[in-house]
């Protein structure tokens, strides 16, 4: 086993899931239980994770440096790293900051670096710098910005990374994994995900008892409702909430799904006017995807009230929504997701979040050994606020009549262009900056249309996609010529980090 310390980092879970996909069992502690869950545990290898804090500007977020003297091998990743070399002797700055893909550059091929080319690409995500070296440590690789972008005390088998090689866009980051793993003596067999197991713990959790289930379309919320009735049956009554907020045509898409795949009596309810009125004169990203939460919960426990026994309230959660929603202790607050961070505290049903713990990849994995079919675990992802987070500030019927439409066009044309199903999602945004055109040989000072399209694996980390001119200026077009009171249209290229996937 290995113990990972979670010093809140976006993706200190997703060190586990990595190490768990090559058959390596973990175990999490906090920062300040490490050294006692050493003891008690006997990791056969310790990973300090990333995290928000920065070393420069707050050294309290730490362990007891007894930690090191177990003989047992430890990778600081990121502020894993910076902590090492900050307990160890070493000297930490606040410069050279790097966000997104750089490239590493190795200058010694070995050990836990024992990797096919000398150059890759790697996730970076940091303000701090290690600028000297503790004593005992080896340069193994730089950036151009980073001298000791990977480092090694190959003695006392310490190693530290500036990168984070848990994403999937860090070329050879599953390698260094497992190239740690071998330094702990563990043993790789690579485990598969299992539905059955999952149906098994909704069956001995739900009994006799009802779940109402929220269900969008979406991938998250047709897998969960989809395992959820094969563990209890007509016990789950699926609810689809017609919030306005949708892609068109998403209503049909749903009545498809529970009629033809799964068998329970669907119900649709038609909120688009309670939607827009709660959403009216508010801005405020976070207040915007909390008044969606709360309305959805308020519709739910209103079904909820028609139905014995109907004490579940089954979501489509997935582990990259609770991060974001500063799910583990030490984690940044980025965004809350309606599911996670705009929940009502007087909810009156208990949470049934079956895949609460996984990521999309691992999400549709599921769904396809649990029997959905491809088209469906291979969809694009939607929000359960919908466009109300593709649209900067106040949601208007206008606003939304402009997003709906321009990002029919941006659908239409990636299909048209073969890209469609390639991409992870793509999609067009209201961005509430206003620009001056020319339209008739008049002036007209209108807003301008973003254009977002991404490639992803697990929503962790994110490449725009390179989307051919012709196909972009015919998406641009369109737009201005189709949406009314649209000026210009831009198109996003920013990865994730240090860009979310939404604007909101």
């Amino acid at each position: 086993m290995i113990l990972i310390v979670d010093f809140g980092s976006q993706t200190a879970h997703l060190i586990g899931r990595r190490l768990r996909q090559i058959g390596v069992k973990v175990s999490y502690a906090h920062p300040e239980d490490a050294l006692a869950e050493v003891k008690k545990q006997k990791p056969q290898g310790i990973i300090l994770s990333g995290g928000p804090a920065n070393i420069s500007e707050n050294p309290s977020l730490t362990v007891d440096p007894e930690i090191f003297k177990f003989e047992t091998p430890v990778l600081g990743i990121c502020y894993g790293w910076q902590l090492i070399a900050h307990l160890l002797g070493g000297k930490i700055k606040a410069s050279r900051k790097e966000y997104g893909p750089e490239d590493v550059i190795l200058d010694h091929q070995d050990g836990l670096f024992n990797l096919p080319t000398e150059r890759f690409s790697a996730i970076m995500s940091h303000g701090d710098t290690v600028t000297k070296l503790p004593k005992g440590f080896t340069q193994m690789g730089h950036t151009k910005q980073v001298d000791y972008a990977a480092v090694a005390n190959e003695q006392a088998k310490i190693y530290g990374i500036q990168f984070h090689p848990e994403a999937h866009h860090t070329q050879f980051g599953l390698e260094i994994l497992k190239n740690f793993a071998t330094i702990c003596d563990e043993t790789i067999e690579p485990l598969a995900l299992d539905p059955q197991t999952i149906i098994k713990e909704i069956k001995e959790k739900v009994g006799t008892k009802k779940v109402i289930s929220a269900v969008s379309g979406g991938v998250d919320s047709t897998v969960a409702t989809f395992l959820i009735a094969k563990a209890i049956g007509h016990n789950v009554i699926p609810v689809y909430v017609e919030s306005g907020l949708m892609r068109a045509g998403t209503d049909d898409h749903v009545r498809y799904i529970f009629s033809k795949l799964v068998d329970s009596e669907l119900i649709i309810v038609d909120a688009r006017k309670r939607f827009l009125q709660k959403l009216k004169g508010v801005t405020d990203p976070e207040q915007k995807r909390k008044i969606i939460g709360g309305l959805y919960i308020e519709i739910f426990q209103e079904i909820a009230t028609k139905h014995k026994d109907a004490t579940f309230l089954g979501q489509g959660t997935i582990y990259s929504d609770v991060i974001e929603s500063k799910g583990s202790k030490n984690a940044s607050h980025i965004k809350s997701h309606h599911n996670v961070g705009g929940l009502p505290k007087d909810m009156k049903m208990e949470l049934l979040e079956p895949l609460r713990n996984y990521y999309k990849d691992e999400v549709r994995e599921i769904g396809r050994l649990a029997g959905l079919p491809e088209e469906i675990v291979m969809q694009q992802p939607w929000p359960g606020p919908g466009h109300a987070v593709n649209i900067m500030g106040e949601v208007t019927e206008k606003r939304l009549a402009q997003v709906i439409q321009a990002d029919e066009i941006v659908t239409e044309e990636m299909k048209k262009a073969g890209l469609y199903e390639k991409v992870f999602e793509c999609f067009a945004v209201m961005t509430g900056a206003m620009s001056t055109a020319v339209k008739g040989d008049a002036r007209v000072y209108a807003e301008v249309v973003a254009i977002r399209s991404y490639d992803s694996n697990d929503i962790m980390t994110a490449q725009w996609t390179r989307i051919p001119h012709e196909v972009l200026a015919q998406i641009s077009s369109r737009i201005v010529n189709e949406v009314p009171d649209v000026s210009r249209v831009v198109y996003d290229i920013t990865s994730k980090p240090p860009a979310t996937m939404r604007w909101e």
